[in-house]
C-alpha cells in the first residue's frame, strides 16, 4: 500500500516502553443527529438496526480523550515505520468519516489509537495484549500491542501491510458504531434477549468489517492500494473469523458460539462495503 510519511498523527498515543499508562481526561463533544443514523441504517431490519427513535432516545453525548503523553522507549525502535503506516492510516480513515459526516449534517468526534506493550489502563478498565486489537467505547479509544501484527502473519497466515490497516479499519469502525449509538443499542438487546446476544454480536462485528471495506474503497479509488494489497485485507478477514480460530484451536465448529462471524461472512462483508463504497449496504441487523 502507498502512503505518506510525516508528522504523526495527533490522536497516536504511544504507550510502549509506559506499562501501566494512565487514560487522559476526556473533553465532551457534541453526539450525532438522526440523519446520520438513517444514513448508516437505513431503515434497518430488525435487531439493533431496527429503530431509529429508539436509537434517538438513548443517545448521549460523545466524548472524546486527550492524548496522552509520549511513550519511553530507549533506543532506535524497531516498529517506527509501522508505527508511521499505522498513524497515517489512522489519520485517513478518520478523515473519511469526518466528511460523510459534515455531509450527514453532523460532526464527527475522533477516535484515539493506543499503541502499548502488554498491558496498559483503559477507560474499560485495562487493556491486555492477550485480548487483541479493540475499541473501548469508554474513552473512544483502539487498543493495539504491535506485538499482534507478528501473531496476525506468523500464526494466523495473514502478512502484509493492508491486513495491518484492516484490523485498525475494523475498531475504526466499531468507534463510528459508538458515536452513532449502534453499541449502546445492541447492549440493550443483548441484556432484553440473553439467548441472541451472540447473533446480535456477530452482527456486530460484521458490520465492522463492512465499514473497513468502505474506506478500503477510497483507498483504492485514490490509486493507493498495490497489487495484492485487498488480497492481504480478505485474508485477515478470513483469519479471524470464529470458525478457523475454532479449527486453530482443536475444537469443533459450533456457530452457536460464535460472536464474531464466519470467515466467509467476515469475508463478505467486508467486500459488500468495499465494492460499493456505500455505507448505507452496512445493516447487517
Amino acid at each position: 500500500m502507498k502512503w505518506t510519511r510525516g508528522t504523526r498523527s495527533e490522536n497516536l498515543q504511544d504507550r510502549r516502553g509506559r506499562p501501566g499508562a494512565k487514560t487522559a481526561a476526556a473533553v465532551g463533544i457534541p453526539g450525532v443527529i438522526a440523519v446520520l443514523l438513517a444514513m448508516f441504517l437505513g431503515g434497518g431490519s430488525g435487531g439493533a438496526g431496527g429503530d431509529l427513535g429508539d436509537l434517538l432516545g438513548g443517545l448521549a453525548g460523545a466524548q472524546t480523550p486527550a492524548a496522552a503523553p509520549s511513550g519511553e522507549l530507549q533506543g532506535p525502535d524497531p516498529d517506527a515505520e509501522l508505527v508511521d503506516f499505522l498513524s497515517f492510516a489512522l489519520d485517513d480513515m478518520q478523515g473519511l468519516w469526518d466528511e460523510l459526516f459534515r455531509q450527514a449534517g453532523s460532526e464527527y468526534p475522533e477516535a484515539q489509537l493506543a499503541l502499548f506493550e502488554g498491558s496498559t489502563q483503559s477507560g474499560c478498565g485495562g487493556a491486555q495484549a492477550a485480548f487483541g486489537p479493540h475499541y473501548c467505547p469508554a474513552d473512544e479509544t483502539v487498543y493495539i500491542d504491535l506485538d499482534f501484527f507478528r501473531q496476525l502473519s506468523d500464526r494466523y497466515g495473514a502478512p502484509g501491510d493492508f491486513a495491518q490497516v484492516y484490523v485498525l479499519a475494523h475498531e475504526i469502525g466499531h468507534h463510528v458504531q459508538n458515536v452513532i449509538g449502534v453499541m449502546d443499542e445492541v447492549r440493550t438487546e443483548q441484556q432484553a434477549n440473553p439467548s441472541e446476544a451472540n447473533s446480535l454480536s456477530v452482527s456486530l462485528e460484521l458490520q465492522a468489517d463492512c465499514l473497513a471495506g468502505i474506506w478500503a474503497n477510497t483507498v483504492y479509488e485514490r490509486d493507493l492500494l498495490e497489487r495484492g494489497d485487498l488480497r492481504e485485507g480478505l485474508a485477515a478477514a478470513a483469519a479471524v473469523g470464529d470458525d478457523r480460530l475454532q479449527q486453530q484451536a482443536g475444537q469443533a465448529v459450533n456457530p452457536e458460539s460464535w460472536t464474531h462471524g464466519s470467515s466467509e461472512e467476515r469475508v463478505r462483508w467486508f467486500e459488500a462495503g468495499f465494492e460499493s463504497g456505500n455505507p448505507d449496504v452496512c445493516d447487517t441487523f
